[in-house]
């Protein structure tokens, strides 16, 4: 007869498993458990994130900055002046009422429009895209600000015909002629990354509320034929798309860009080279610190660095779809999922880019690249995702009995 090692358990299919590892699972599954877990994941997740991204673009721009304006600090200043205002609007939309958000998604959506419709005809363009808008001396990329407003007016939408989403038709009108009506607009601004953003987001708004399977395919069939047209009526741009298949093969004009992308990334290692020691900044890497800032991350905080951001980009989906997964409101549970569609939908293009696995589309990494446009409803989103979380009956009331406590310790 034997008798089973003390230091060894049984796991569910009878196999030993350690009991070290059993109490850290256990521990986990108990954090994950707990009902403030979801809304302190997205507020730590968030943090970090921005965090890197201030740093990041301090060492990323830093050349080109002193090169354009003979100050090192200008475009992080700048980046820093955002978040600052991005942060309290996050912190505000954290806190707006359900029913204020909904009232404001026609409005939204209309201004969304309007925008880029504006921008369509009066646009100023930049690296071959008509995408950006003059407001006095501001200049706005009202795509960015467009991706919000699509989601919450879609969601509203989808949220009061909540028990007809089993008619395809209530799922189409007027949902997918507007969101293909921004699509457009987009387009013709030749802005095609967003307008393969926004395409995703209307794929994962069908997805979340049943729409059949044929639709789908239906759809990338469509999409796939109009996006082959498209690159393929432009020589630099379809050039710049294939590149991505061998970066090296033309090396000093297309595949540039990509090809010191992946210099950056292989010269990092496991550590990287440290936080200010990136050599592919000094001008080799165009858009350093925008749309190619994950190759400076990668050069200077290595493969660490970029599984670490990684990482944080899922557990903001993890904690968002906890919150959609858990919702009794439809309108939080497809505002949730549009939100997570979005921004993991931009750092997988982002980060496919760097590596030359997807071509250069120019989509910035949210929190991490350079822009106001970009951070301010990427916050804004955020933030909507925080009430969300804190509003889930258990979070609500752990956090009240958090404020009775302290109320009672004084």
């Amino acid at each position: 007869m034997t008798t089973a090692n003390p230091e060894e358990a049984r796991n569910g299919s009878g196999q030993l498993r350690s009991p070290r590892v059993g109490s850290w699972l256990s521990a986990l599954r108990e954090a994950l458990d707990r009902p403030l877990t979801t809304y302190y994941l997205l507020i730590g997740a968030s943090a970090l994130l921005l965090t890197i991204g201030l740093i990041m673009v301090l060492s990323a721009s830093s050349v080109y900055s002193y090169d354009k304006t003979g100050d090192s600090y200008t475009i992080v200043r700048r980046q820093l002046l955002w978040v600052l205002i991005g942060v309290p609007g996050a912190l505000i939309a954290s806190r707006v009422p359900l029913r204020w958000v909904r009232r404001l998604s026609y409005p939204a959506f209309s201004i969304s429009l309007l925008l880029l419709l504006i921008t369509a005809r009066y646009g100023i363009e930049i690296n071959g895209n008509t995408n950006w808008l003059a407001l006095g001396p501001l200049q706005i990329q009202p795509s960015e600000i467009a991706k919000l407003s699509l989601i919450i007016w879609a969601a509203h939408i989808y949220a009061n015909k909540d028990r007809r989403l089993g008619n395809l038709h209530q799922i189409m009108v007027p949902v997918v002629p507007g969101m293909l009506l921004a699509t457009v607009l987009v387009i013709v601004g030749k802005d095609l990354g967003t307008a393969l953003v926004f395409f995703a987001l209307l794929l994962g708004m069908l997805w979340v509320v049943g729409a059949p399977a044929r639709f789908f395919v239906l759809c990338i069939s469509v999409v796939s034929v109009g996006v082959f047209a498209l690159a393929t009526a432009d020589s630099e741009r379809f050039a710049r798309i294939t590149t991505f298949v061998d970066p090296f093969k033309d090396f000093h004009d297309t595949g540039w860009q990509p090809a010191h992308g992946l210099y950056a990334m292989s010269t990092g290692g496991i550590f990287g080279q440290g936080i200010g020691a990136s050599q592919q900044k000094w001008g080799a890497l165009p858009e350093a610190h925008t749309d190619f800032i994950f190759a400076v991350l990668g050069e200077e905080l290595g493969l660490v660095g970029t599984l670490l951001v990684i990482g944080l980009f899922l557990s903001i989906a993890y904690a968002a779809l906890r919150v959609a997964r858990e919702a009794k409101d439809p309108f939080v549970r497809y505002t949730a999922f549009g939100i997570v569609v979005w921004l993991i939908g931009q750092m997988i293009i982002n980060v496919g880019m760097v590596l030359a696995l997807l071509p250069v589309i120019g989509i910035p990494l949210p929190l991490v690249s350079y822009g106001g446009s970009s951070l301010l409803p990427t916050l804004a989103a955020l933030g909507l995702l925080v009430g969300f979380a804190r509003r889930e009956p258990a979070a609500a009331r752990a956090l009240a009995q958090r404020r009775r406590s302290r109320s009672a310790r004084r």
